[in-house]
C-alpha cells in the first residue's frame, strides 16, 4: 500500500502494519489496561480495629436501658472504624507484547483508512516560538492533532506547548491513548519508517 507526505510523495508502506481490520474489542482491552495503570489506588481508610481508643466497655451490659456497646469505636458510632475500609490497590491490567502490536496495528489501519494519518518528510519548525508554529499548523490544517517525531524536536516541542489541542511527542511516547485522542496524527516520514518496523 502507497500514502502521500504533504509533499504529494508516494512512500510505500507494508499492509501487514497499515492494512489491517480495526478490532475494537482489543483496542478497548488495550486502553482499559493503560488508563487503569495510570490509576494511583493509594485510598484507604480505617477499620475498628485500627481506629484509636475504644479500648473500655462504654457502659455496663444491663440495666442502663441504652442498647448494649463494647467499644466507641463500633462502625455505627461517630468516629469510629469504617465497616469495609478501603485499602491501596494496584489496578494494573496485564498486556502482553503481541497484543500491543496488535492493537497498534489496527489503530495505525484505521488512521489511514479515515485519512487522519499526515506525513511530512520534514518540520518547518525553526524557532521555538508560537508563532512559527501556528503558520505551520495552517499550512497543514492542524486544529487537534497530535505531533509525531523520530526524536523529541525542541524548537518543535516549545514552539506548540501553548497551542490549545495540539501534542507533540517523540516514538518512544506513543501510545493507543494519545493516537486516538486527537483528530489527525501528523508524523515525520522517519518516524513513520520507524513505527513501521515495530509494529509490522
Amino acid at each position: 500500500m502507497k500514502i502521500k507526505t504533504q509533499n504529494s510523495k508516494s512512500v510505500e508502506l507494508l499492509d501487514s502494519a497499515f492494512s489491517v481490520p480495526y478490532n475494537e474489542s482489543l483496542v478497548h482491552q488495550v486502553i482499559t489496561a493503560i488508563l487503569s495503570g495510570a490509576r494511583s489506588g493509594t485510598k484507604a481508610q480505617k477499620n475498628r480495629s485500627q481506629v484509636s481508643g475504644g479500648g473500655a466497655k462504654p457502659w455496663r451490659q444491663k440495666g442502663t436501658g441504652r442498647a448494649r456497646a463494647g467499644t466507641i469505636r463500633s462502625p455505627i458510632w461517630v468516629g469510629g472504624g469504617r465497616t469495609f475500609a478501603a485499602r491501596p490497590r494496584d489496578y494494573t491490567q496485564k498486556v502482553n507484547k503481541k497484543m500491543y502490536k496488535a492493537a497498534m496495528r489496527s489503530i495505525f489501519s484505521e488512521l489511514f483508512r479515515k485519512n487522519k494519518l499526515l506525513i511530512v518528510e520534514k518540520f518547518e519548525v525553526k524557532q521555538p516560538k508560537t508563532k512559527e508554529f501556528l503558520k505551520f499548523a495552517k499550512k497543514h490544517e492542524l486544529d487537534n492533532a497530535l505531533i509525531i517525531t523520530k526524536e523529541l524536536d525542541e524548537n518543535l516541542y516549545l514552539a506548540s506547548r501553548n497551542v490549545k489541542n495540539i501534542e507533540c511527542s517523540d516514538i518512544h511516547s506513543i501510545n493507543p491513548v494519545s493516537l486516538l485522542k486527537y483528530e489527525k496524527v501528523l508524523m515525520s516520514l522517519e518516524a513513520l519508517k520507524l513505527v513501521e518496523e515495530r509494529i509490522s
